[in-house]
């Protein structure tokens, strides 16, 4: 449970430095999706029924962020949670390929989630520009920051699991 509880708080965490801090960075033109991030790896490390958990999380305060159809975001990270879940049983701690890979493919797949359904249905097809200016840029520094979230989360969890057994003892 604690567990739970401090995932949830760092995904609140990272939703605040995503919309309040890293836009007042000017020379960032884009910047890595920290709620993304963490859903990915806390799913990928924990399982699918978290997976869901944190995505349901993430979702909801994007989308009561955020203005336009309420589940729109939440959709997204509750299948992305679970997908990612479902990578659990190749979860190695030292092994730092897999997710990186969950990390692009889920950018892409997020971005190309916002372009068809808030740019593409209003008619706008320069896909070329959004790919250039916005998707490349972000899952560059989504896949760098994934290299030290990844490592923080997992010491996070190994912590915690310490202490969970030391508190059972």
């Amino acid at each position: 449970m604690r567990k739970i509880i401090i995932n949830i708080v760092l995904l609140i965490l990272a939703f605040t430095a995503q919309v309040c801090l890293f836009p007042q960075i000017s020379i960032l033109a884009s910047w890595p999706n920290l709620l993304l991030i963490i859903v990915s790896i806390c799913a990928f490390i924990e399982g699918r029924q978290m997976g869901i958990i944190y995505g349901l999380v993430a979702g909801l305060v994007m989308d009561l962020f955020y203005s336009g159809a309420f589940g729109f975001y939440t959709l997204f990270f509750v299948n992305m949670g679970f997908l990612n879940g479902c990578f659990t049983r190749y979860y190695y701690e030292d092994y730092i390929t897999l997710p990186l890979t969950l990390a692009i493919l889920n950018d892409l797949a997020y971005n190309l989630y916002i372009y068809i359904f808030r740019f593409l249905v209003q008619g706008k097809l320069n896909f070329g520009y959004y790919f250039v200016k916005i998707i490349l840029p972000e899952v560059i520094f989504t896949t760098v920051t994934t290299l030290v979230i990844y490592r923080l989360l997992l010491f996070i969890n190994h912590s915690l699991t310490e202490w969970d057994e030391k508190q059972t003892r």
